[in-house]
């Protein structure tokens, strides 16, 4: 296995996902609009998920023996994610926003889940996982565009 060429994509995908999971954990906290509790609470579920997926993504790395880098500045650096606005943002612009967001990082895995076919067939169905999961929320919020 290459181990820096699989670890490479693991780490990209830990930075994006991190990045994710605090700008969906800022735009629950200052969202606004008649549509708050349910998005609210579709904020928090996403925020989650993909915590979660982060923690397993970074021991995969660390599995593979390549040591993952979570830290804010290295996320703050590397992250491909637009940042979100300060302050309240009104709810359908936070629909917006993470269907962004959500189809940023959608892109990138479904590249990182054909290259790592070749690679290393865990880490892939690791992603493949994710993606499947984050794929589904995208659906979910961009049904509430219209």
């Amino acid at each position: 296995m290459n181990v820096e060429r699989v670890g490479t994509d693991l780490q990209d995908t830990l930075v994006e996902l991190t990045d994710l999971a605090a700008q969906a954990k800022q735009l629950h906290w200052n969202l606004v609009g008649p549509h708050f509790l349910s998005l609210h609470e579709q904020l928090d579920g996403l925020t989650g998920e993909v915590r979660a997926a982060a923690d397993e993504v970074a021991e995969r790395a660390v599995t593979i023996g390549f040591p993952p880098d979570g830290r804010v500045g290295t996320v703050a650096k590397e992250s491909p994610l637009r940042d979100v606005p300060d302050g309240r943002v009104p709810d359908g612009r936070v629909v917006a926003l993470v269907v962004d967001a959500l189809d940023t990082v959608n892109e990138r895995l479904r590249r990182r889940v054909d290259r790592l076919g070749e690679l290393d067939a865990v880490s892939q169905d690791l992603l493949i996982g994710v993606l499947g999961g984050l794929e589904k929320r995208a659906w979910m919020f961009r049904a509430q565009l219209g």
